[in-house]
């Protein structure tokens, strides 16, 4: 975790109060949110072993793979680790019952389907799918596996919905180290990043409601993948680099001098563009309450032509560009760059909804590395890799659930009011941390059963 990120996750908790009664019979509530998943299970020694290692992910183990859980609840090794790791069972279904859900509870025609790649640093060669390149939670090129996250953003909350794999183009090409890690066939041909996230809307964008489709600046960077999310009819807001080139069509073209070539008008890149609007161009947006008072943004939208992989000029898009300042309104410390298909008239309010839902799931990820042992598996091949994901992300759901759970309750019977007469009542929030202060009370009640 890093430290900034850890510093101010102290902060937030420490303003807050979560009431013990919250997280009272936690363990049956978990037994009963597993039993639809567990249907897919033939026998008590699976079911118990399902049970088990998801009640572990919650938990206040420090490392959360198979033989720290196992330790924690005095079983042996050996069975728990072959249940994850080689046992033939389909972790198919469970997503399907995750999905549907998800979609229940949390879906809502206007929701937005994220797409987000994350790195897990791994050692050695062996780890299916491991080979040095971009780890975003390194911050540089190194040794990890990536794999692709799809989540779902609504205004009734977020979780992550499916993940698929990323396999570099040297894995598939070496048909020993495929066969050692037990890489299915139907998965050895290489396909991008931007190929798994199509096969994962193919999966689950039916069933999922929603009118969006967000992800970050690597997401959004190819302009085929842009077309492609457009041919099939979706509306996206995808983050671009800063550094991308486009033309701005709402400026008069350069006067023609009569002879030759009309003038186009000229390449510029967002950032430069963005820097160049004076102060009166942005419009204030009103994101969220705070704990600190309302969380305002400043952002601006023009109608853009960007270029192609070919460089050439490519469609018209609406660029949005969002920027964020200090607490003190004084300084911006941030600056994020979008490109949509969406009509120029779609209001900035609704722009800055589906960014923020992007990042939403970028907090969902750390959470779910930090509370629900995402990355905390040491499996090498692939279905154990498989097998972990998919229960990692029933944990993240649960967590989902009990927050939702949270809200349910009125917090002032609970919770100490301040000076003020006010309760600091995370679960009426709108903070990542919210979830978080709920997923550690979560565990520190799985760590007493």
């Amino acid at each position: 975790m890093e430290a900034r990120y850890a510093f101010r996750k102290s902060q937030l908790l420490d303003e807050c109060q979560v009431a013990p009664e919250i997280f009272e019979q936690v363990i049956p509530r978990l037994y009963t949110f597993m039993k639809p998943f567990l249907r897919i299970f033939h026998g008590q020694a699976a079911d118990q072993h399902a049970k088990t290692y998801v009640c572990g992910l919650l938990s206040n183990v420090e490392r959360k793979n198979i033989e720290s859980i196992a330790y924690r609840f005095g079983q042996s090794r050996l069975p728990l680790q072959s249940f994850i790791g080689w046992d033939a069972w389909d972790d198919a279904p469970l997503r399907e019952e995750l999905r549907g859900q998800v979609k229940t509870h949390l879906g809502q025609g206007d929701g937005v389907l994220v797409f987000d790649p994350s790195g897990f640093p791994k050692s050695g060669r062996e780890s299916v799918g491991v080979a040095r390149q971009w780890c975003g939670r390194l911050g540089k090129v190194d040794n990890c596996q990536v794999a692709i996250y799809l989540g779902y953003v609504s205004r009734k909350g977020h979780t992550l919905v499916d993940t698929r794999l990323y396999l570099p183009k040297e894995w598939t090409k070496e048909t020993a180290r495929l066969d050692k890690a037990g890489v299915p066939k139907a998965s050895r041909a290489y396909r991008t990043r931007h190929q798994l996230a199509l096969e994962m809307l193919e999966k689950n964008g039916a069933s999922l409601p929603h009118r969006w489709i967000g992800g970050d600046d690597e997401m959004g960077r190819p302009y085929w993948f842009r077309r492609r999310l457009a041919a099939l009819g979706e509306q996206y807001l995808l983050a671009v680099p800063s550094n991308t080139a486009m033309r701005d069509v709402e400026v008069e073209p350069p006067a023609y001098s009569g002879r030759g070539r009309r003038p186009q008008r000229p390449w510029q890149h967002v950032e430069a563009w963005s820097q160049s609007l004076e102060d009166t161009a942005w419009h204030k947006i009103d994101v969220r309450d705070g704990s600190k008072g309302p969380l305002v943004v400043e952002a601006v939208k023009r109608c853009v032509v960007s270029r192609t992989h070919r460089r050439q000029q490519g469609d018209q898009e609406t660029l949005v560009v969002i920027r964020y300042r200090d607490r003190d309104n004084q300084q911006v410390v941030q600056v994020d760059y979008y490109l949509s298909n969406a009509a120029p008239e779609t209001p900035l309010e609704e722009c800055a909804r589906v960014a923020k839902a992007a990042h939403r799931i970028e907090e969902c990820l750390q959470r779910s590395k930090s509370e629900a042992g995402l990355a905390d598996y040491e499996v090498r091949n692939w279905t154990g890799w498989q097998h972990h994901q998919t229960l990692s992300l029933l944990a993240t759901w649960f967590l989902v659930r009990e927050t939702q759970r949270g809200k349910k309750m009125d917090p002032c019977d609970h919770l100490t009011p301040d000076s003020s007469g006010h309760c600091h009542d995370l679960a009426r929030g709108v903070s990542v941390w919210d979830d978080v202060a709920y997923a550690e009370g979560a565990s520190e009640a799985l760590a007493t059963q």
